[in-house]
């Protein structure tokens, strides 16, 4: 999963450098008590944004939920990109086209939205999440066209 900021460099402009990061570091210590949650690992920061890792796609998706709920409190919006794929860990990195493929999910997702691929949401089925669709996607770098759906 990767999640972004909404509007960062808008805010930074905004509050300043020094009212910035203390808004940032209020949103990693969200993120990082609900990635502990729902049992998820933390890959890298982006500066504005997390790409993390779950055993599963459901957890993903409601830690994503969860994280949205979290951050609008402080007054701060994100989007989220799920997808799920076979990942390379090697020398403490994760790293394959799973990970790109997450990556531009997330950088066409709306604000306030979690965007997923249909891998996500076949695996799914059954876990009670719902989905709406968000049409078919060509992403950057990325073979063949991607159907994609919004939680609803």
């Amino acid at each position: 999963m990767f999640t972004d900021i909404v509007g960062s460099t808008q805010i930074a402009a905004k509050r300043g450098d020094r009212d910035w990061g203390d808004l940032r570091e209020a949103h990693n210590s969200l993120v990082r008590q609900e990635l502990a949650a729902y049992s998820g690992k933390e890959i890298n920061t982006t500066g504005d944004g997390f790409v993390m890792a779950f055993d599963g796609p459901a957890r993903a998706v409601r830690c994503a939920e969860a994280l949205g709920s979290a951050v609008g409190e402080i007054g701060i919006d994100i989007r989220a990109g799920i997808h799920t794929g076979e990942c390379e860990l090697a020398n403490g990195e994760l790293s394959g086209l799973a990970l790109h493929i997450a990556a531009r999910i997330a950088g066409i997702a709306p604000a306030k939205e979690i965007i997923v691929s249909r891998t996500v949401k076949d695996l799914v089925a059954g876990s009670g999440l719902a989905f709406e669709d968000f049409g078919v996607h060509t992403l950057k770098g990325v073979p063949d066209d991607w159907q994609l759906y919004r939680v609803s």
